[in-house]
């Protein structure tokens, strides 16, 4: 089932063909900037709170490498050459990449959909090709265990046929959201007030930061000066204006005039609000969400060493929750490979280490016993010595 393909440029960007194809192909097209009203909202959130992207990028990146195996030995070069020259939609290579387009939906949306693009000819795999998921939803079908995928475009919502040949991840799966549940959910009411912050942050610079003069000619009492106040007043304006322009371009002028000319800034004495302890409750409502620690994303939060450990050991259980999450979807990527070779000997994956403490730890372990066994091996020597005397 094809799920991709580029946007016919004839047609208007909210239009959209879903054609039937050959061969048990697929029926449908995607385009890039169409997409239900939930999925744009995460879009959003994700463009517009740095922080949110950051933890989705570390996230992505920690879940760490992996390797896969053939059980059978003698399909192991090909099944590696596989993994790191397939082809990843129009612009990406190898099967990680694959995995990392595939996890940022998964995160953004609650769901992955992908498809493994077969050769009609050969049968071989071609590529493969991640969907955007705003566009999908999977609802129970005529049995308690079938299910249909249902596709929303251009305003009308068209049965996918073939599900099988899809493949599919849902994210805290429910009842009630059998498609998957979003990792930014309930997010957007808390990153409103953050950025309304913000943005009143940056009018408040806008009106005290950037500095502002406010000057004042006062004549004098006699009325020969009161006479001429409206001149002298545009003679001050000019050489002030002349002096402020000059020093945009780096020339310095002397400001000189005569009578009672006060000179203030303004808004100097106005204080900006201190922002600090909002903005830290609502950054700590989003990144609890996210999981991930604050030292991870450059926050110098107070913290202890204990703490930090409790923290990472927190996010090693919510990666490796991922890489169960994804395993599925390697191992039938593979297997569907490996078939195309002429086997069925299936998969085993191995997943890297998750951070440096898991390195650092087993290498102090390793350690620590070479230490034990050496002391053993000199009380066995002595003991003999001892014996044979």
């Amino acid at each position: 089932m094809k799920i991709f393909g580029r946007k016919d440029r004839e047609e208007k960007s909210y239009e959209r063909q879903c054609f039937a194809a050959e061969a048990g192909e697929s029926i449908f097209r995607l385009a890039a900037d169409e997409g239900c009203l939930e999925g744009g909202i995460y879009d959003g959130l994700r463009a517009s709170v740095p922080v949110i992207d950051a933890c989705f990028g570390k996230i992505i990146r920690l879940v760490g490498d992996f390797r896969i195996r053939a059980r059978d030995e003698r399909y192991s070069d090909e099944l590696e050459r596989f993994c790191r020259e397939v082809t990843v939609g129009i612009s990406g290579k190898s099967l990680n990449t694959f995995a990392d387009m595939y996890l940022d939906s998964l995160l953004t949306y609650g769901r992955a959909v992908g498809r493994i693009v077969t050769d009609r000819e050969t049968m071989t795999v071609r590529g493969l090709v991640v969907g955007d998921s705003s566009l999908f939803r999977v609802k129970q079908g005529k049995g308690e265990m079938d299910r249909e995928f249902c596709f929303y475009g251009g305003g009308e919502v068209k049965k996918i046929p073939e599900p099988e040949k899809l493949l599919y991840t849902a994210l805290n799966p429910s009842p009630k959201h059998p498609d998957g549940v979003s990792v930014l959910r309930g997010l957007p009411a808390i990153s409103s007030i953050l950025m309304r912050i913000y943005q009143c942050i940056g009018q408040n610079f806008d009106r005290v930061g950037n500095v502002r003069y406010a000057v004042t000619y006062k004549p004098a009492e006699d009325g020969s000066d009161k006479r001429y106040a409206g001149e002298r007043a545009q003679e001050i304006a000019s050489a002030w204006a002349d002096g402020m322009q000059s020093a945009k371009n780096g020339i310095v002028k002397d400001f000189i005039t005569v009578g009672d000319v006060d000179i203030r800034v303004i808004g100097a004495e106005n204080q900006l609000i201190d922002t600090e302890v909002p903005v830290r409750q609502l950054l700590e409502q989003l990144i609890s969400k996210l999981s991930v620690p604050p030292f991870l994303l450059g926050l110098n939060w107070s913290t202890t060493e204990r703490m930090s450990s409790q923290q990472a050991d927190i996010l090693t259980s919510e990666l490796e929750y991922y890489r169960r999450l994804l395993e599925p979807v390697l191992r039938d990527i593979c297997e569907a490979f490996l078939m195309t070779c002429g086997t069925d000997c299936g998969v085993d994956i191995e997943w890297g280490n998750i951070n440096l403490q898991d390195e650092e730890a087993l290498a102090r372990s390793r350690l620590y016993n070479a230490q034990a066994r050496k002391i053993e091996l000199e009380n066995e020597e002595a003991e003999e010595r001892r014996n044979g005397k």
